[in-house]
Order: structure tokens, then C-alpha cells, then sequence
């Protein structure tokens, strides 16, 4: 008999092989009709996998992350069966479960798919589907893996082998698709209830533009049509909010060939956004207590191999350029030029915890076909702050830095949002981590217990650490609950001695800082890219570019709109007049359009009352008011940062 403990932390006893869908049923028959899969002692399985030893057990729905995954990369390969029905001659690279739903990566040899075959793929998907055929798993020896994609001429197997060693290949079937798979897989594809297969693109295999581009097909999966409805009513309202759209109808940026893939040019109205986050981060950061730094946009060669970053960053960094002999990087990160700073002067205990900050120009090489608006960029401006600090001063300065956050969302109306503790691999210490592991469980426990203490909404996620220290990845939904990474929070213990930085104690001996690095507002690209969606382009307005447009009703009260826009602008209040020769009906009309906050229209009745007749985006007519009242108003609204 092998003991099973359940997440509530009962124990069962069951015959050695049982598997997680007989301890389903066992449990209850209408648990094991929703399980998908099951996580044993961490790992996600097959429900039909057997159990022998004494595990930990967690049964996998669709309310579970986990559960949701499995379904999606199950979804991945009835569409493959799908498509190799229409296309025999398709070769399939890899097709991985995403955020929302799935794609598959193909290689259709010389012929094309167009978004109209999406539709007769989605009825072959359907028709499989309510076969409910079952997804099997069988261990393979790798000289029989090589030779069934031998013969299959499917080089793109064949490459994914060359890593792989007897014991690690698994083969799953599902109807007349095969495919070499880890799985894990749902039981069977009747679970698959509703289908859209959503968009198609280009993908360079292996994610190298020198290579051979691949079809990508995108889907989404539900097991009953109303998510989907619903998940169909969300994309359309993101279409509307899309970043690259809204950002271009406002002039917020711009992209140009010439100036190059993923550098976007900021337009004026896009300069009063920078200007106006700028100008929060450092008021935050002046009344915490941090101190500005500026650092050049290059930097030698030696100065990352001191980092560690290079070679292991070198792939997303620009390459060097060469003079007198001596190689120049790009600089991708502000941390080495900060931590020069801080060994630039003698340090003691008085003078920590140290803080500087910078919005710090950095330039990394995305690869292009991961370029995307605003959201993946080579050229990024971002909100970066270090703190040296010692061990016992780590948790209140760690907790400031998440009250910042908490404070953000406050401001900028992010209702949902969560803590993603990144954690090492004890596995990969000396090859993908610092080989420190008594460093990283006390970090990692340090920063466990601020949030926990905080508390603060956090999950924990293994193998996602910074090189050289535990982060914090900062998740947020924006208003139609779409999610984004906004930012980081990271504890370094790693630089201040490759960097041999120290601080003089109170006992007059010398210690090595602890380093946190922090960005709360992320990038300006990254951020104004979410807050265009998130606002869906109607900033508030003390960030908005243009905060108020004066509509006056004819040529007539252009003089006394004049001077309105005067009073306003000696305020620091964001104003223009629409002095075309347009009817008062379309100058409102092409003022909402742009998304401007307030409009004041002027006419006789105004002009004699010394007052305005405001109008405010999403809202019409306020009524008339005395101009100073509204300038007043706008004041208050501005220096509060409201975001109603």
C-alpha cells in the first residue's frame, strides 16, 4: 500500500499503481468527471498514469492554472490531427500551451493557409473532439524515436531528439495523430466543447530569423461554448484598446524602417505621458528618501564580464563596437554603472541604506519576430532604483518597495494584481544560478516572509530567478482583465561581491551589502502600453496630453476663448482652441475622438457671464460654470492624480 496525501492533508491509502483517476473516482464521481490532470509531488501528469511510491496529490480542473495549461496543449494536438488531415505533408514543430489558450508552429512544405481555412479547421477540430478519443502515452527508447521520424522525414523531431536520452522520450496519440510529446494530456478530446482558432503568423524556428520561417497558429479552447462567447466578447473590446492602434490615432509613437525594428520614436503627446510618469516616480522617490543618478549609454566590456552578464546575457545585447582595441556594449542594464556609483566614495552604516535611482535609457536585442508594439522593444527607459542596504534593514526597505507598488495601483486603478515569487533551481546552481545555495534559501526565506508579513497576494514559481538573486515579477490585470508583467523586485546577493563593494559597520569592520533592485513602473514603452489598453486610450487627465480643448460656436467668441486658453495655461493647465471654421457639432465629435478629457464651449450666453459650458469625456454636458470655478476644479483634479 503507498499513502496519498490530498491538499487538505488526508491521507489515503491505495494499492501501489493506482492512478489519480482512481483515486478521482474514488473520492467522488463528479470530481473525477471535471479532473483534467494531476500534479503528484509537484510534477503534472497524466490522470492515467500510475502512482508507486507515497505522493503528495493534487487533482487538476479547469479552475486550476495547471488544469487549464493541460487543456490547451491537449487543444494544441487535436488541431494538429486536424491539420495533418488537411495537409498530410505538414511537419509539426512545437505546439505549447500560452497564456490564453495555444498555437502549434508548422511547417506546410509549398502550401499557404489563409485566415478562411481557419473555419473548416475549427469543424474538423469539432468532429474529432466528439470522437473523445483518448490521449495515450507511450516511453519510448530513442533508437526507435530517431527511426520513426527517420522515415517520416521530420527533421524538426529529429532535431528536438539530439537533447534527449533513453528514458526521457514520450510518444502521445490521439486518433491517427502521433506526435513526440511530454505531455501531460487530458483523458480523452470530448472535454474539448468549444473551439476558435483565432489568428495566424509567421515564426522563425527555433525563434532564429536566419532560419526557415514556420506557419503559427493561434486557438483557444473551452469546455463550454459560454466562456468562449464571453473570452470572443473580451477580444473584441481589446481590439479596441489595442496599444499600437490607440497609440498611433493619439500620437502617442511611432514606429519608422528607418530608424530601425522596435525603436519607437515618441511623439508629443507621448512626451507629456513620459513627462507626467516621470514626474510621479520622482516625487515617490524623492520623499523615499532616493537620491538621482545619471549613467552613460555604453559601457566596456570588462564592466559585464565583472556583472556576470556576460557571456550569459550576450544574446540580448547589441553587439560590440570596437575602439583602440578595447570592446563597447550598449548597455541592456543599469545595475554595474549603479553599483559603480555606490563604490565611486567611501561607504559606512551611516550612509545606508542607500538609494539611487534613474530612469535609465537600456537597449536589448529582441528578436524580431518578438518585437510587438510597445510590449517588446530594443530601446526601453526604465523606472530603475538600487538599494544597498545591510541584512537587517532588507525587510523594511524590501516592504517600502512594495508599499510603492500598492501605491501605483492605487493611482492608476489596478484592482487586480499579485506578487510572482521567482525562485532557483538548487539543479542549476553553477550553471544557470550563482553555485551559493546557503545564500539563496536565506534570501528566498527573507523575501517569503516580507510578503507573507505584508500580506501581500504572492505565488510562488521555481526555476524563474534572476541569475544572481530571488525577484519578485509584479503581475497586473488592466480593466477587461488582460494580464501583464509590469515591473520587478530583486535581491541581489551576488554583485556586491563581484564588485567588491563594502560599507564600514559601527564596530568598524567591513560587510558587503545586499542589493535590492527595483523598477515599480517597469519601462515607459511597457507601461504607456498597458495604460493605453487599461484606459483604453482616456487617460485621466492629469496625464492626459491634452487636458482641455475650447469649442467656441462661431468665429464670434474666438477672442474670449483666447482668453480663456490664457488663464488656463498660466495654471500649467494642457489646453488648445479649435479655431476651424467647423460647426460646434463636429468640433465635440472630433474631441472625443482624441479622447480629451474636458471641452468648454464658448458662445454669447458664456461670454456675458464670464463663464464656460463644460463637457467631460464620457460624461456630456456638466453644465456652466464660472471660469474660475473650472480652473480651480481642474487643479485639484490634476494634483491629486484622480483617476475617475
Amino acid at each position: 500500500m503507498i499513502k496519498i496525501t490530498l491538499p487538505d492533508g488526508s491521507i489515503r491509502e491505495y494499492e501501489a499503481g493506482v492512478s489519480s483517476m482512481d483515486i478521482a473516482k474514488s473520492i467522488s464521481e463528479g470530481l473525477a468527471r471535471k479532473v483534467l490532470a494531476a500534479k503528484v509531488n509537484g510534477e503534472v501528469w497524466d490522470l492515467s498514469r500510475p502512482i508507486r511510491t507515497d505522493s503528495n496529490l493534487t487533482l487538476l480542473t479547469w479552475d486550476d492554472a495547471d488544469g487549464k495549461s493541460t487543456f490547451w496543449h491537449s487543444s494544441a494536438h487535436l488541431m494538429a490531427e486536424a491539420i495533418q488531415a488537411a495537409f498530410p505533408q505538414a511537419k509539426f514543430w512545437v505546439g505549447p500551451a500560452i497564456d490564453k489558450g495555444f498555437y502549434y508552429d508548422i511547417d506546410l512544405g509549398d502550401s499557404k493557409i489563409s485566415d478562411d481555412d481557419l473555419l473548416s479547421l475549427e469543424k474538423k477540430m469539432s468532429e474529432l473532439a466528439k470522437q473523445s478519443n483518448a490521449y495515450t502515452r507511450k516511453e519510448m527508447p530513442k533508437a526507435e524515436a530517431v527511426a520513426y521520424f527517420t522515415e517520416k522525414g521530420d527533421e524538426y523531431k529529429l532535431d528536438l531528439l539530439q537533447n534527449l536520452n533513453d528514458g526521457e522520450i514520450t510518444f502521445y496519440t490521439q486518433g491517427d495523430f502521433t506526435d513526440l510529446c511530454r505531455g501531460p494530456h487530458i483523458p480523452h478530446t470530448g472535454f474539448i466543447k468549444a473551439i476558435k482558432l483565432t489568428s495566424i503568423a509567421g515564426a522563425y524556428w527555433k525563434g532564429n530569423e536566419n532560419n526557415k520561417q514556420l506557419t503559427r497558429i493561434y486557438g483557444v479552447t473551452f469546455p463550454n461554448q459560454k466562456e468562449l462567447d464571453e473570452y470572443l466578447l473580451m477580444l473584441e473590446e481589446a481590439k479596441k484598446r489595442d496599444h499600437r492602434k490607440l497609440g498611433k490615432e493619439l500620437g502617442i509613437y511611432t514606429m519608422d524602417d528607418d530608424t530601425g525594428q522596435g525603436l519607437p520614436l515618441w511623439l508629443p503627446n507621448g512626451g507629456v505621458v513620459i513627462e507626467e510618469l516621470e514626474k510621479l516616480a520622482k516625487e515617490t522617490e524623492h520623499a523615499a528618501g532616493y537620491k538621482r543618478v545619471v549613467t552613460p549609454h555604453i559601457a566596456k566590456e570588462s564592466m559585464y564580464l565583472t556583472s556576470g552578464h556576460l557571456p550569459y546575457y550576450a544574446d540580448s545585447m547589441f553587439p560590440p563596437m570596437e575602439l583602440d582595441g578595447t570592446k563597447y556594449y550598449l548597455k541592456a542594464m543599469n545595475c554595474p554603472h549603479h553599483h559603480k556609483i555606490f563604490d565611486a566614495e567611501p561607504k559606512s552604516y551611516k550612509d545606508l541604506p542607500y538609494r539611487i535611482a534613474e530612469y535609465g535609457t537600456c537597449y536589448r536585442y529582441e528578436q524580431s519576430g518578438e518585437l510587438f508594439g510597445l510590449m517588446r522593444v530594443r530601446c526601453l527607459h526604465m523606472n530603475d532604483a538600487h538599494i544597498y542596504c545591510s541584512k537587517e534593514q532588507f525587510a523594511q526597505e524590501f516592504r517600502a518597495v512594495n508599499d510603492m507598488y500598492l501605491k501605483y495601483f492605487k493611482i492608476f486603478g489596478i484592482d487586480k494584481y499579485v506578487m510572482r515569487l521567482s525562485l532557483h533551481d538548487p539543479a542549476k546552481l553553477g550553471q544557470k544560478y550563482v553555485n551559493e545555495p546557503a545564500l539563496w534559501e536565506q534570501t528566498e526565506s527573507m523575501v517569503r516572509k516580507v510578503l507573507i508579513e505584508s500580506d501581500i497576494p504572492f505565488v510562488e514559481v521555481q526555476d524563474e530567478a534572476a541569475f544572481y538573486g530571488p525577484k519578485i515579477d509584479v503581475q497586473i490585470w488592466s480593466a477587461i482583465g488582460r494580464e501583464f508583467t509590469l515591473a520587478t523586485n530583486q535581491v541581489d546577493f551576488n554583485s556586491g561581491n563581484k564588485f567588491k563593494l563594502s560599507y564600514t559597520t559601527q564596530q568598524n569592520a567591513t560587510e558587503v551589502p545586499l542589493i535590492i533592485h527595483r523598477a515599480p513602473l517597469g519601462t515607459h514603452e511597457r507601461f504607456i502600453g498597458f495604460l493605453l489598453e487599461h484606459y483604453a486610450g482616456k487617460f485621466p487627465t492629469w496625464l492626459a496630453p491634452l487636458q482641455v480643448k475650447i469649442l467656441p460656436i462661431s468665429d464670434k467668441f474666438m477672442e474670449y476663448g483666447q482668453a480663456v486658453l490664457e488663464k488656463l495655461k498660466k495654471a500649467d493647465i494642457r489646453a488648445e482652441i479649435d479655431d476651424r471654421n467647423e460647426k460646434i457639432g463636429k468640433k465635440i465629435r472630433d474631441t472625443e475622438m482624441m479622447k480629451v478629457p474636458y471641452m468648454l464651449v464658448v458662445g454669447e450666453k458664456e461670454m456675458l457671464e464670464g463663464k464656460v459650458s463644460v463637457r467631460r469625456q464620457g460624461k456630456g454636458d456638466l453644465g456652466a460654470l464660472p471660469v474660475t470655478d473650472v480652473i480651480n476644479g481642474l487643479k485639484a483634479e490634476i494634483s491629486e492624480r484622480r483617476s475617475d
